[in-house]
């Protein structure tokens, strides 16, 4: 006499048959497939070291990439690029002092259209990068001049306004980051090209002289 499944048995085998075919078609959330990193890194690409006139675009764009801790480009990463509120200082391309971008799948992420202000000196650009739970940060450092014969604003007001030693403040860094990656997860099915930049408008990253 034939061997015969039983009919329950064969109800409980077809959700299990489901979960592999989904699995293997890819239909299970990625973040089940994909290993998070143990640390990432912000790595330098472009802007360290430019040099700017004031009430101009940069020479260079700030570039960074971010890493694993195999130096591998990470995808989806929420990168915040922070601008003084005073002093040697500036604004992106969406009028803001704070850009967020995502990195694309090369793990790039570019803050362009950075026009500085009218106040010559060293122009520091703080960015961070937040990607599941994970942070890290880095200064990049441009200087701004004024052209021989251009009137720039009185040394004791920018000396009170920048002074040499900054204290930075910051709040909302967390919180525009979390946005940043939440455009990532929605996006997740085309992390093969650059998302659009998304500009952030949770917070303030205040970077001022102590008192």
């Amino acid at each position: 006499m034939p061997w015969k499944m039983k009919p329950y048995l064969r109800k409980s085998l077809i959700p299990l048959g489901l979960c592999v075919s989904m699995a293997f078609d890819g239909w299970l959330p990625s973040a089940l497939a994909q290993g998070v990193p143990a640390r990432i890194e912000v790595v330098i690409v472009e802007g360290e070291g430019a040099t700017n006139s004031i009430r101009q675009a940069v020479t260079r764009d700030p570039v960074v990439r971010i890493e694993d801790d195999d130096h591998r480009p990470v995808a989806g990463v929420a990168v915040v690029f922070a601008l003084p509120v005073s002093g040697t200082s500036g604004e992106f391309a969406n009028g803001s002092k704070n850009l967020t971008i995502v990195t694309d799948s090369s793990g790039l992420a570019v803050a362009h259209g950075l026009k500085t202000n009218e106040v010559p000196g060293k122009l520091q650009v703080y960015v961070t990068a937040s990607y599941h739970g994970l942070r890290a940060r880095t200064l990049i450092n441009q200087s701004v001049e004024a052209p021989p014969g251009t009137r720039v604003p009185p040394p004791e007001l920018r000396t009170s306004k920048s002074g040499g030693k900054w204290k930075w403040v910051l709040l909302g860094i967390a919180a525009a980051g979390g946005a940043g990656a939440g455009v990532y997860f929605a996006n997740h099915g085309s992390a093969t090209s650059a998302p659009p930049a998304i500009s952030i408008s949770t917070g303030t990253v205040v970077f001022g002289s102590p008192r």
